[in-house]
């Protein structure tokens, strides 16, 4: 929007040329939007920015105008001075070129033109930003229907006297609750009785809310009720029956006694019932749409004396040597006799008693009693007293030591008049009112100091504190942990034993059933497998001793001790040799990986492995926290004619290992006339450990008989083999044998090697040199 600049008339015309090229350079200032509709006692922004030649001019003053008001004639006046604005008018902007303005709390009183005016350091370098913004205010207004009958369908619409510059989002209201509805109408299908009430709209987020509409939903009465239905009436009591029909418009009430009309309206009135008033009542409810009775009700007549009670004339606070007046209130009949009484002493009767010049001595509970021939009924004692204020409290019952669970029960008395009004403490803590404080069950939370105080309109005073202390055996007993729930070997875990006891208790540790140690902390510095297993703390004191809830310490560490087992010991008819992976690690080792030695890649995986070829082997176990390599196997497979095999399995260790291979011996039946050639079967001492002190035996005589050598396959074979023997076939052999470490021979290494080259038969000599190099080994042999 184009604004224009008006100049100081004083200036000389060169001046005024100057500042007419100006203000073509730039001068302006424009409003967003400029005509505003705001919503009664909203807030309403104006956003405005405006423009200057920015060389040679500074903004001294900004301010906002309306209606181009002048407080001297000639000045526009600063809006922000007016005192109708002053708190309500906030300035957003700067002095550079923003100009927005924020007048909150609008009413029709604010409807006017507003304008932004700023001056600079020049004369006449001002500028005021015509046209301005135009404000309209509304309120909201809510068109309904005058009268609605239920079922009918409705529609309210929300209105307002201009278009609201921020679209607005209108929500409505029924007596005062907000409804889910939005938008300008509210339309209501079939309308309900439970619709009917007060309806206004508003703005979402502004606080105006239209003026409420009533909408009136109008139906026939329901099935009218009639209250205080009681059965048997003492004659003389007041009746009154009320009938109450829910409609719209409300129901026109008629009484009937059995079928004779009695009276209009909702309430039917007897002030004092006599006999003649007993009888069957109903009332009818009526109205344009409808009308019912409803269920009869019975009046039975009489009744005694009720009611009675005592009242006093003059001041509630009664001093020695005032005149006091009683009266005696009873609604009876007939009417009752009255009798006055001070404690079980009787006074006087009549319905006034008078004390001209009441005493001390005068002070005391005082009633009166109402007879009649039906009964008689005494009121609630009055009792009248000189006042003065309380004597220090004195409380009893003071037990220094109390067990938990015990009942507790504290008394506070003093000497006052009017009795003083009692309040219990703990430390500083307000805990009851009245005489006497009971702890039913008393707890350990209750142990502390206690005081009452003795307070009426005179004064107050405390008494002297009274402790109580109570005790209980230990509860609440648990055990925490420094660490999280995996514990490594080597860890320092700290155990800490918590309970709530009184006495303290002593405190003591248990591994299991074994007492370990005492004290509230438990300490392992260097945490090792054998710490694994079940701790609890007991508590203990001498009202009794609780064990806590036992702590699992589950000490984790890498595989140890991973060593190699051969599994398949005995079993002679198999080509290859099995081997086993044992490991110590908890969490048990569940990866295992099988090297052979100088190969940099392993050969296989899984806790066992079959060895098809001559090698030595070793194992790698693994668990989520490390791994360990066991010491390295040799299996050393001869392979000659047909399947002829030689094992020989070497465990490097510190102990012998449990490895029994069987060696497999096949009979092929070759033709008679053939030669048999003698095989030698020579065992490696490759690093081997044995502690067996058993010697091997050699037998000289040879074994002819198959069958002989099908009963004995356990015997060590001697290779001397009589030439019958061997003209009936040839004999197959293999040996496993774990030596101690003795030195390696050359032609052992030599005979290793030669897999495929057949084995001369041993001369005599030959054998015997053979049978003292493993003198100190054991060897397992089979033959068939």
């Amino acid at each position: 929007m184009l604004m224009w600049l008006r100049m100081a008339p004083a200036l000389h015309l060169i001046f005024l040329l100057i500042i007419h090229r100006v203000s073509a350079a730039g001068w302006g200032v424009n409003y967003s939007p400029s005509q505003i509709c705001a919503l009664q006692n909203s807030t309403m922004t104006i956003s405005c920015n405006f423009t200057y030649p920015t060389t040679g001019y500074q903004i001294m003053k900004v301010f906002w105008n309306k209606d181009q008001e002048k407080y001297d004639g000639e000045n526009f006046a600063d809006l922000s001075n007016n005192f109708e604005y002053s708190q309500r008018l906030q300035y957003l902007g700067d002095k550079q070129q923003n100009c927005t303005v924020r007048l909150s709390h609008v009413t029709k009183k604010d409807e006017h033109d507003y304008y932004f005016r700023f001056i600079t350091n020049v004369t006449g370098g001002r500028l005021i930003g015509i046209p301005g913004v135009v404000l309209s205010v509304t309120d909201l207004q809510l068109e309904s229907p005058e009268r609605v009958t239920e079922g009918d369908s409705v529609r309210l619409t929300c209105r307002s006297s201009c278009k609201l510059t921020d679209t607005p989002t209108f929500i409505w209201y029924r007596n005062s609750h907000t409804l889910t509805n939005i938008g300008d109408e509210l339309n209501i299908s079939s309308v309900s009785r439970t619709e009917a009430g007060h309806y206004s709209c508003g703005v979402q987020g502004q606080t105006y809310i239209s003026p409420a509409v009533y909408l009136n939903v109008r139906y026939a009465p329901d099935t009218p009720v009639i209250s205080n239905r009681s059965a048997v009436i003492m004659e003389g009591d007041s009746v009154t029956l009320n009938c109450s029909s829910d409609s719209n418009p409300p129901a026109e009430i008629n009484w009937y006694k059995a079928n004779t009309y009695l009276n209009s309206g909702g309430i039917f009135n007897i002030s004092k019932i006599s006999s003649g008033y007993s009888g069957e009542y109903k009332c009818r409810a009526r109205n344009d749409h409808g009308e019912k009775y409803s269920d009869p009700v019975t009046l039975d007549v009489q009744y005694p004396p009720r009611s009675i009670f005592v009242f006093i004339s003059g001041s509630a606070v009664i001093m020695s040597g005032d005149s006091v007046t009683l009266g005696c209130s009873s609604d009876s009949n007939p009417p009752a006799e009255i009798s006055w009484f001070k404690g079980n002493k009787a006074l006087n009767s009549g319905r006034i008693f008078n004390i001209s010049k009441i005493s001390s001595d005068d002070s005391g509970e005082y009633k009166c009693r109402a007879r009649n021939d039906h009964g008689e009924e005494y009121s609630f004692a009055l009792i009248l007293n000189v006042q003065y204020a309380p004597d220090t409290p004195v409380i009893s019952n003071r037990s220094a030591v109390i067990m938990e669970g015990d009942s507790v029960t504290l008394n506070c008395s003093s000497d006052s008049n009017p009795p003083a009004n009692f309040s219990w403490f703990k430390g500083n803590t307000s805990l009851s009112s009245g005489r006497i404080f009971n702890i039913s069950k008393i707890s350990s939370d209750d142990s502390g100091e206690y005081k009452c105080r003795a307070r009426n309109k005179h004064g107050e005073k405390y008494s002297d504190p009274v402790t109580l202390d109570v005790q209980y055996p230990p509860r609440n007993i648990s055990v925490s942990m420094n660490r999280s729930a995996v514990i490594m070997s080597g860890d320092s875990v700290t155990l800490s034993c918590s309970s709530d006891s009184n006495p303290p208790a002593e405190i003591n540790w248990y591994k299991g059933e074994t007492s370990v140690r005492s004290g509230r902390i438990f300490n392992i510095s260097k945490i090792s497998s054998d710490d694994s297993g079940e701790y609890k703390c007991r508590y203990k004191n001498k009202y009794g001793e609780k064990y806590s809830d036992p702590v699992t310490l589950d000490v984790q560490y890498p595989p140890r001790s991973v060593s190699v087992s051969v599994t398949d010991s005995g079993q002679l008819f198999s080509d290859s040799v099995s081997l086993m992976c044992i490991s110590d690690s908890n969490p048990p080792a569940l990866s295992f990986n099988w090297f052979k030695e100088n190969q940099s890649s392993a050969v296989g995986s899984g806790q066992s492995f079959s060895a098809v070829q001559s090698g030595r082997f070793y194992c790698e176990a693994h668990n989520p926290h490390g791994a360990q390599r066991s010491d390295a196997v040799t299996v050393t497979v001869h392979e000659h004619a047909e399947r002829n095999i030689i094992i020989t399995a070497t465990s490097v260790g510190v102990l012998i290992i449990f490895i029994i291979i069987i060696v497999i011996i096949v009979l092929f039946i070759i033709k008679k006339q053939r030669s048999a050639k003698s095989e030698g079967l020579i065992v490696t001492q490759n690093d081997l450990y044995s502690d067996v002190p058993q010697k091997t035996q050699v037998y000289d005589n040879p074994v002819c008989d198959p069958g002989l050598a099908d009963e004995t396959p356990y015997e060590t074979v001697n290779p001397r083999i009589s030439a019958e023997c061997r003209d009936a076939e040839e004999i197959q052999y293999a040996t496993v044998q774990y030596h101690k470490n003795t030195p390696k021979k050359k032609e052992e290494e030599e005979q290793r090697q030669c897999d495929n080259t057949p084995v001369q038969q041993p001369d005599q000599d030959h054998r015997q040199e053979n049978v003292e190099t493993v003198e100190e080994s054991v060897i397992y042999s089979m033959l068939k």
